[in-house]
Protein backbone atom coordinates (compact mmCIF):
# COMPACT_ATOMS: atom_id res chain seq x y z
CA UNK A 1 0.00 0.00 0.00
CA UNK A 2 1.25 3.57 -1.45
CA UNK A 3 1.56 5.82 1.60
CA UNK A 4 0.31 9.40 0.43
CA UNK A 5 2.81 12.02 1.73
CA UNK A 6 1.65 14.63 3.86
CA UNK A 7 1.06 18.40 2.28
CA UNK A 8 3.76 20.88 2.37
CA UNK A 9 1.49 23.95 1.95
CA UNK A 10 -2.09 24.72 1.76
CA UNK A 11 -3.47 27.72 -0.32
CA UNK A 12 -5.20 30.44 1.38
CA UNK A 13 -8.40 29.59 0.54
CA UNK A 14 -7.84 26.21 1.93
CA UNK A 15 -6.69 27.68 5.59
CA UNK A 16 -9.52 29.81 6.11
CA UNK A 17 -12.01 26.89 5.61
CA UNK A 18 -10.29 24.21 7.92
CA UNK A 19 -10.12 27.08 10.38
CA UNK A 20 -13.45 28.50 9.63
CA UNK A 21 -11.75 32.11 9.24
CA UNK A 22 -12.72 34.85 7.40
CA UNK A 23 -10.66 36.91 4.94
CA UNK A 24 -11.95 40.13 7.00
CA UNK A 25 -10.30 38.75 10.40
CA UNK A 26 -6.82 37.19 8.82
CA UNK A 27 -6.34 40.64 7.17
CA UNK A 28 -6.54 42.23 9.85
CA UNK A 29 -4.57 39.33 11.99
CA UNK A 30 -1.74 40.70 8.81
CA UNK A 31 -2.16 44.45 8.91
CA UNK A 32 -1.03 44.42 13.45
CA UNK A 33 1.79 42.38 11.98
CA UNK A 34 0.45 38.94 13.94
CA UNK A 35 0.21 36.93 10.97
CA UNK A 36 2.39 37.33 7.58
CA UNK A 37 0.35 37.50 4.59
CA UNK A 38 1.01 34.68 2.12
CA UNK A 39 -0.52 32.63 -0.44
CA UNK A 40 0.83 29.33 0.50
CA UNK A 41 0.97 28.34 4.58
CA UNK A 42 3.16 25.48 5.75
CA UNK A 43 1.96 23.67 8.73
CA UNK A 44 4.16 25.65 11.18
CA UNK A 45 2.09 28.71 9.80
CA UNK A 46 -1.05 27.29 10.42
CA UNK A 47 0.14 26.65 14.19
CA UNK A 48 0.15 30.43 14.28
CA UNK A 49 -3.20 30.97 13.26
CA UNK A 50 -4.59 28.51 15.47
CA UNK A 51 -2.58 29.89 18.79
CA UNK A 52 -4.81 32.93 17.64
CA UNK A 53 -8.09 31.28 17.27
CA UNK A 54 -7.24 29.71 20.35
CA UNK A 55 -6.79 33.18 22.18
CA UNK A 56 -9.54 35.16 20.62
CA UNK A 57 -12.30 32.42 21.60
CA UNK A 58 -10.79 33.08 24.96
CA UNK A 59 -11.84 36.41 25.09
CA UNK A 60 -8.57 38.58 24.07
CA UNK A 61 -8.72 41.20 21.38
CA UNK A 62 -5.82 41.42 18.84
CA UNK A 63 -4.57 44.49 20.39
CA UNK A 64 -3.94 42.89 23.44
CA UNK A 65 -2.57 39.45 21.25
CA UNK A 66 -0.28 41.82 20.01
CA UNK A 67 1.13 43.51 23.33
CA UNK A 68 1.18 40.24 25.04
CA UNK A 69 3.60 38.85 21.84
CA UNK A 70 5.76 42.46 21.66
CA UNK A 71 5.97 41.63 25.56
CA UNK A 72 7.45 38.02 25.46
CA UNK A 73 9.95 38.98 22.30
CA UNK A 74 11.14 41.47 24.76
CA UNK A 75 11.45 38.89 27.60
CA UNK A 76 12.90 36.19 25.03
CA UNK A 77 15.03 38.08 22.76
CA UNK A 78 16.25 35.86 20.29
CA UNK A 79 12.29 34.37 19.92
CA UNK A 80 10.84 35.06 16.64
CA UNK A 81 7.71 34.42 17.16
CA UNK A 82 6.10 33.55 20.46
CA UNK A 83 2.76 32.57 18.72
CA UNK A 84 4.84 29.59 17.31
CA UNK A 85 7.41 28.65 19.61
CA UNK A 86 5.21 29.00 22.93
CA UNK A 87 2.44 27.55 24.58
CA UNK A 88 -0.10 30.34 24.56
CA UNK A 89 -3.91 30.43 26.62
CA UNK A 90 -6.61 32.52 27.37
CA UNK A 91 -8.54 33.20 30.37
CA UNK A 92 -11.29 36.30 30.19
CA UNK A 93 -9.05 38.03 28.38
CA UNK A 94 -5.81 37.25 30.06
CA UNK A 95 -3.05 35.90 27.99
CA UNK A 96 -0.46 33.51 29.62
CA UNK A 97 2.45 31.41 28.54
CA UNK A 98 2.24 27.93 29.69
CA UNK A 99 4.83 25.18 30.05
CA UNK A 100 4.67 21.78 31.55
CA UNK A 101 2.32 22.56 34.49
CA UNK A 102 4.01 25.68 35.55
CA UNK A 103 2.62 29.43 33.24
CA UNK A 104 3.32 33.00 33.65
CA UNK A 105 1.29 36.09 32.48
CA UNK A 106 2.58 37.01 29.25
CA UNK A 107 2.56 41.30 30.19
CA UNK A 108 3.32 41.38 33.67
CA UNK A 109 5.35 38.21 34.01
CA UNK A 110 3.73 37.50 37.09
CA UNK A 111 4.07 33.26 38.07
CA UNK A 112 0.84 32.16 37.94
CA UNK A 113 -0.25 28.76 40.18
CA UNK A 114 -3.02 26.70 41.00
CA UNK A 115 -4.69 25.46 37.39
CA UNK A 116 -8.36 24.74 37.36
CA UNK A 117 -10.09 22.14 35.26
CA UNK A 118 -10.56 24.70 32.21
CA UNK A 119 -6.64 25.24 32.52
CA UNK A 120 -6.10 28.53 34.57
CA UNK A 121 -4.20 29.74 36.74
CA UNK A 122 -4.24 32.22 40.16
CA UNK A 123 -1.66 34.75 40.21
CA UNK A 124 1.24 33.85 43.16
CA UNK A 125 0.00 35.29 46.39
CA UNK A 126 -0.06 34.63 50.18
CA UNK A 127 -1.12 37.42 52.21
CA UNK A 128 0.91 38.25 55.55
CA UNK A 129 3.83 36.52 54.37
CA UNK A 130 5.52 39.02 51.86
CA UNK A 131 9.13 38.64 51.59
CA UNK A 132 8.89 34.56 52.03
CA UNK A 133 5.74 34.73 49.27
CA UNK A 134 7.93 37.27 46.87
CA UNK A 135 11.52 34.98 47.07
CA UNK A 136 9.13 31.97 46.47
CA UNK A 137 7.25 33.98 43.14
CA UNK A 138 10.48 34.76 42.00
CA UNK A 139 12.34 31.38 42.06
CA UNK A 140 8.86 30.22 40.50
CA UNK A 141 9.31 32.47 37.88
CA UNK A 142 13.13 31.74 37.30
CA UNK A 143 12.71 28.16 36.99
CA UNK A 144 9.80 28.80 34.65
CA UNK A 145 11.96 31.15 32.27
CA UNK A 146 14.62 28.68 32.13
CA UNK A 147 12.40 25.85 31.14
CA UNK A 148 11.27 28.50 28.23
CA UNK A 149 14.20 28.45 27.23
CA UNK A 150 15.15 24.85 27.54
CA UNK A 151 12.25 24.12 25.05
CA UNK A 152 13.38 26.87 23.09
CA UNK A 153 16.88 25.30 22.70
CA UNK A 154 15.01 21.73 22.00
CA UNK A 155 13.09 22.93 19.14
CA UNK A 156 16.09 24.13 17.32
CA UNK A 157 17.58 21.50 17.89
CA UNK A 158 14.68 19.85 15.96
CA UNK A 159 14.88 21.88 13.25
CA UNK A 160 18.37 21.34 13.01
CA UNK A 161 19.22 24.86 13.83
CA UNK A 162 22.81 26.28 13.86
CA UNK A 163 24.81 24.82 16.99
CA UNK A 164 25.54 28.85 18.24
CA UNK A 165 21.68 29.49 18.90
CA UNK A 166 21.05 26.31 20.34
CA UNK A 167 24.08 26.30 22.71
CA UNK A 168 23.35 29.84 23.50
CA UNK A 169 19.30 29.00 24.29
CA UNK A 170 20.89 26.36 26.38
CA UNK A 171 23.27 29.04 28.23
CA UNK A 172 20.06 31.36 29.22
CA UNK A 173 18.58 28.04 30.65
CA UNK A 174 21.10 27.86 32.70
CA UNK A 175 21.31 31.45 33.55
CA UNK A 176 18.33 31.54 34.90
CA UNK A 177 18.11 28.02 36.68
CA UNK A 178 22.02 27.49 37.26
CA UNK A 179 20.88 24.27 38.36
CA UNK A 180 19.00 22.80 35.30
CA UNK A 181 20.93 19.94 35.17
CA UNK A 182 18.71 18.88 31.96
CA UNK A 183 20.31 22.11 30.21
CA UNK A 184 23.90 21.05 31.44
CA UNK A 185 24.00 17.41 29.79
CA UNK A 186 22.19 18.49 26.59
CA UNK A 187 24.65 21.32 26.68
CA UNK A 188 27.38 18.05 26.98
CA UNK A 189 26.08 16.69 24.40
CA UNK A 190 25.97 19.33 21.53
CA UNK A 191 30.02 20.20 22.04
CA UNK A 192 30.33 16.52 22.08
CA UNK A 193 28.52 16.34 18.83
CA UNK A 194 31.47 18.85 17.22
CA UNK A 195 34.43 16.61 18.99
CA UNK A 196 34.95 19.56 22.30
CA UNK A 197 35.46 17.28 24.82
CA UNK A 198 36.40 19.21 27.44
CA UNK A 199 33.90 21.61 27.33
CA UNK A 200 31.44 18.53 27.07
CA UNK A 201 33.07 16.89 30.29
CA UNK A 202 32.45 20.05 31.89
CA UNK A 203 28.95 20.13 31.49
CA UNK A 204 28.65 16.66 32.36
CA UNK A 205 30.38 16.81 35.46
CA UNK A 206 28.28 19.85 36.57
CA UNK A 207 25.48 17.71 35.97
CA UNK A 208 26.82 15.81 38.39
CA UNK A 209 27.80 17.96 40.82
CA UNK A 210 24.13 19.16 40.62
CA UNK A 211 22.84 15.63 41.21
CA UNK A 212 25.07 12.64 41.86
CA UNK A 213 22.37 10.00 41.05
CA UNK A 214 21.66 11.24 37.33
CA UNK A 215 22.45 8.45 35.54
CA UNK A 216 22.20 9.79 31.99
CA UNK A 217 25.38 12.30 32.97
CA UNK A 218 27.31 8.83 33.87
CA UNK A 219 26.31 7.29 30.59
CA UNK A 220 27.09 10.40 28.67
CA UNK A 221 30.29 10.32 30.34
CA UNK A 222 31.07 6.45 29.54
CA UNK A 223 30.65 7.74 26.16
CA UNK A 224 33.09 10.43 26.10
CA UNK A 225 36.16 8.21 27.06
CA UNK A 226 34.84 5.98 25.14
CA UNK A 227 35.24 8.27 22.11
CA UNK A 228 38.56 9.47 23.67
CA UNK A 229 40.00 5.65 23.90
CA UNK A 230 40.11 5.82 27.73
CA UNK A 231 38.53 2.36 28.60
CA UNK A 232 38.82 2.46 32.01
CA UNK A 233 37.15 5.39 32.88
CA UNK A 234 34.16 4.55 30.20
CA UNK A 235 33.69 1.63 32.08
CA UNK A 236 33.16 3.24 35.32
CA UNK A 237 30.78 5.62 34.16
CA UNK A 238 28.90 3.06 32.31
CA UNK A 239 28.98 0.59 35.17
CA UNK A 240 27.69 3.81 37.39
CA UNK A 241 24.99 4.28 35.15
CA UNK A 242 23.42 1.13 35.35
CA UNK A 243 24.22 0.96 38.84
CA UNK A 244 21.53 3.97 39.18
CA UNK A 245 19.35 3.07 36.45
CA UNK A 246 19.46 -1.02 35.47
CA UNK A 247 17.16 -0.12 32.82
CA UNK A 248 19.17 1.51 31.14
CA UNK A 249 19.46 -0.58 27.97
CA UNK A 250 21.82 1.83 26.10
CA UNK A 251 24.58 2.28 29.13
CA UNK A 252 24.03 -2.29 29.09
CA UNK A 253 24.59 -2.62 25.08
CA UNK A 254 27.27 -0.55 25.51
CA UNK A 255 29.17 -2.64 28.09
CA UNK A 256 28.73 -5.69 26.08
CA UNK A 257 31.00 -4.15 23.53
CA UNK A 258 33.27 -3.24 25.72
CA UNK A 259 33.91 -6.84 27.58
CA UNK A 260 33.42 -8.15 24.07
CA UNK A 261 36.54 -6.12 23.07
CA UNK A 262 38.39 -6.74 25.96
CA UNK A 263 38.63 -10.75 26.11
CA UNK A 264 36.38 -10.86 28.82
CA UNK A 265 33.28 -12.71 27.30
CA UNK A 266 31.19 -14.02 29.99
CA UNK A 267 30.75 -10.44 30.92
CA UNK A 268 29.61 -9.52 27.92
CA UNK A 269 27.22 -11.94 27.76
CA UNK A 270 25.70 -10.96 30.73
CA UNK A 271 25.39 -7.62 29.43
CA UNK A 272 23.79 -8.77 25.78
CA UNK A 273 21.18 -10.67 27.56
CA UNK A 274 20.33 -7.05 30.25
CA UNK A 275 19.81 -5.44 27.06
CA UNK A 276 17.97 -8.02 25.25
CA UNK A 277 15.63 -8.24 28.52
CA UNK A 278 15.15 -4.32 27.96
CA UNK A 279 14.86 -4.33 23.84
CA UNK A 280 13.74 -7.03 22.43
CA UNK A 281 12.17 -5.71 18.83
CA UNK A 282 15.06 -2.37 17.43
CA UNK A 283 17.46 -2.97 15.31
CA UNK A 284 19.96 -2.55 18.29
CA UNK A 285 18.28 -5.91 19.28
CA UNK A 286 18.93 -7.82 16.27
CA UNK A 287 22.70 -6.54 16.44
CA UNK A 288 22.39 -7.52 20.00
CA UNK A 289 21.24 -11.40 19.12
CA UNK A 290 23.92 -11.72 16.79
CA UNK A 291 26.89 -10.47 19.05
CA UNK A 292 25.68 -12.89 21.52
CA UNK A 293 25.18 -15.70 19.14
CA UNK A 294 28.80 -14.77 18.06
CA UNK A 295 29.84 -14.85 21.26
CA UNK A 296 28.30 -18.28 21.98
CA UNK A 297 29.56 -19.94 18.91
CA UNK A 298 32.95 -18.92 19.64
CA UNK A 299 33.09 -20.71 23.26
CA UNK A 300 31.63 -23.51 21.60
CA UNK A 301 34.69 -23.87 19.35
CA UNK A 302 37.60 -23.04 22.21
CA UNK A 303 36.19 -25.21 24.20
CA UNK A 304 35.50 -22.82 27.28
CA UNK A 305 34.46 -24.40 30.35
CA UNK A 306 33.00 -27.57 28.45
CA UNK A 307 32.07 -28.95 32.09
CA UNK A 308 31.34 -27.65 35.21
CA UNK A 309 29.59 -24.52 36.32
CA UNK A 310 30.59 -20.63 35.55
CA UNK A 311 31.09 -18.70 38.22
CA UNK A 312 28.41 -15.74 37.87
CA UNK A 313 30.90 -12.51 36.61
CA UNK A 314 29.91 -9.66 38.66
CA UNK A 315 30.05 -6.43 36.42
Amino acid sequence: MTVRPARETYSRAEVRRMLDLSERRLANWERLGLARRMEGYTFADLVVLQSLMRLRKGGASPARIRRAVEQLRRRFGSMRDPLKELRLFCDSGRIAVQVGEAAMEAVSGQFLLRFDDAGAGSVVSFPGHAAQDALKAAEAARRFESSVWFDKALLLENRGAPRAEIIEAYKNALVSDPSSTGAMVNLGTVYFQIQDWDRAEEYYRRALEADPQYALAHFNLGNLFDERGDRAKALLHYLMAVRLDAGCGDAHYNLALLYQSSGQPLRAVRHWKIYLRIDRSSQWADVARQELEKLRRATVIDGARPAGRASRPTA
